[in-house]
């Protein structure tokens, strides 16, 4: 049994009753013998009557915090545990709804709203230490045909597939995140312009290796990827604009395929291909 301290001290109080009772009966048990030994009837009377409205208040006071005050105690103490364990349990819920806000329900990744906040922070960061952040833009090709053809539900595994690759595929420091319906946000920052291109056809080719098995149908996946690295002064809308751009250049290429855009560092017309046949 739990005791809390106001209980402990209400208890302590009633000791303290106890004890000064018991020490006033003692008391007037010595002081009334001397008084008879000396015939002090008088001194005796008063004596009695003194000590007898001191015990009669310590009684009282002892019965009422023995049958009210510790009662009352108790229950505001109980009360107090149950308040205590329901703002433990809405500061818990108020938590999870945060992560549920910044979560995409389907994939489990960062949704958009996590995304652009976090593009921000680490861009006015890697924007005061001068260093390299690099962006790329992952859209799904041909996503509403599959969608169209095997249905919402087969469209859907294709998400988790594809989000299950990112995962795998990325360093625990990078942003992943989903941020439409068939786009992913990849940050990554510290790689050079030439290393960030070959991660990101890594991943592309391991989206690429992806296969999603619809009765006797092996469906194929691939993802067109736009590049662009921040530069000095970046915000999201101008960063993520010439990702944009980068990924529209590779779907008009022919999809399939990394290309990054001339703002930044790295050159215009960069473009990693890999002889990968384009799903239908």
């Amino acid at each position: 049994m739990n005791i809390s301290k106001s209980e402990l001290s209400v208890a302590l109080f009633l000791c303290t009753i106890a004890a000064a009772a018991a020490s006033a009966y003692a008391g007037h048990s010595v002081v009334a013998s001397a008084l008879a030994e000396t015939g002090l009837q008088e001194e005796q009377r008063v004596a009695s009557i003194l000590f007898a409205a001191t015990f009669s208040c310590l009684i009282v006071a002892l019965l009422a915090g023995l049958f009210w005050i510790l009662p009352m105690v108790r229950q505001q103490a109980r009360e107090q545990g149950k308040l205590h364990s329901l703002a433990g349990l809405l500061r818990q819920r108020s938590q999870d709804f945060e992560r549920a806000a910044l979560t995409d329900p389907l994939t489990g990744m960062n949704n958009r709203r996590f995304f652009d906040e976090s593009l921000r922070q680490y861009l006015l960061e890697f924007d005061r230490i001068g260093r390299p952040l690099g962006l790329m833009l992952i859209d799904l090709d041909h996503f509403k045909a599959i969608n169209d053809t095997h249905g919402h539900d087969v469209g859907d595994l294709v998400l988790k597939s594809v989000a299950t690759c990112l995962f795998e595929c990325t360093r625990y420091h990078d942003i992943v995140a989903r941020v439409g319906g068939e786009e992913f946000a990849v940050v990554a920052p510290n790689m050079d312009p030439m290393e960030f291109q070959q991660f990101a056809d890594r991943i592309r080719e391991a989206i690429s290796m992806s296969t999603i098995e619809v009765g006797n149908v092996s469906l194929r996946i691939t993802a067109s990827i736009g590049l662009a690295v921040s530069t000095v002064g970046d915000e999201n809308a101008a960063f993520l604009k010439r990702a944009d751009i980068a990924l529209y250049r590779a779907k008009q290429s022919g999809r399939n395929r990394v290309h990054a855009h001339s703002g930044g560092v790295i050159p215009i017309g960069a473009e990693l291909i890999r002889p990968y046949s384009v799903s239908s």
